[in-house]
Order: structure tokens, then C-alpha cells, then sequence
């Protein structure tokens, strides 16, 4: 079993199927290694490609959300911050959120291990759900599986 206070390894970029689709990335978590009180955990998300985002976003959560790949132990309710890079947007998007959605790992359909993290209601939550609209489009009504449903 992977020490929980090391770092989690870079996710190969799969997440819309092709590669270098979109990489995700666990920061460590200095306070934690120094046994204070647990932070959020820190990821950074790179979505590459618009088909992606469409496998990774998840409208269906209040707020909206997005699937993060990782092969690190979540609980529901656990906060994340995450740092999202959305293709050539060159504008980052700091969110702090929490996990809504599990994918364990060997789950049917071969979908790919990993969580939700449901947007905040904040500015930062607004803002990013609808950029990510905005990219989307039409796409929003399309019927092709995602990573959640």
C-alpha cells in the first residue's frame, strides 16, 4: 500500500482516450509530511482537447464539476483545491471544491479510476463552469459517454 503522505505520481494524459488528452498532477502536501492538521489535497488538471472536457465535466452536480483521474483513496465531502488548465486558455482557474463522485478502481465499463470534484458556489465556481459552457457548446446536449455517466 503507497505511503498516504507521499506525493501521487503524474496520470498518464488518457482522459479523453487519446493521448496527452489531459494530465493530471498531486502537489505535495508539506503541512501534512510535517504532521500538522490535514489541508485540502492540491491537484492540477490540463484538459487539451474539447472531447476531453466533454468526458470530464459534470453539469449534473449543483454548481457543475469535473472529473479528476487519480489513483489516490478519496472520501466523499474530502476538499480538494484544484488548479485547472482548460486547452489554450492561458488563464488558470483555482477552485476549491469537494469531492461529489468516486470511481474505484476495476469499475464496470472499464471507466477510469478517479473522482468528481463538485465546483464551489463562490465567483471561482461560477466563473469556471461557465467557461467551460462556453467551450462546450452544443456538445452539452450530446449523448456520448462521459467518465461519470
Amino acid at each position: 500500500m503507497a505511503d498516504p503522505h507521499e506525493p501521487e505520481a503524474a496520470v498518464p494524459g488518457n482522459i479523453g482516450g487519446a493521448p496527452g488528452a489531459a494530465n493530471v498532477t498531486n502537489v505535495a502536501n508539506a503541512a501534512a509530511e510535517a504532521g500538522q492538521a490535514a489541508r485540502p489535497t492540491v491537484l492540477s488538471l490540463s484538459i487539451k482537447e474539447k472531447s476531453a472536457l466533454y468526458a470530464a465535466y459534470m453539469p449534473f452536480l449543483k454548481h457543475g464539476g469535473i472529473f479528476v483521474p487519480s489513483s489516490k483513496r478519496y472520501r466523499i465531502g474530502d476538499e480538494i483545491y484544484l488548479i485547472l488548465a482548460l486547452m489554450d486558455d492561458a488563464h488558470k482557474y483555482p477552485l476549491a471544491g469537494k469531492v461529489a463522485w468516486i470511481t474505484p478502481a476495476g469499475a464496470n465499463n472499464n471507466k477510469t479510476q478517479g473522482i468528481g470534484l463538485q465546483f464551489p458556489e463562490d465567483e471561482s465556481g461560477q466563473r469556471v463552469k461557465a467557461r467551460i459552457e462556453e467551450i462546450l457548446g452544443a456538445a452539452l446536449r450530446s449523448s456520448r459517454a462521459t467518465h461519470t455517466l
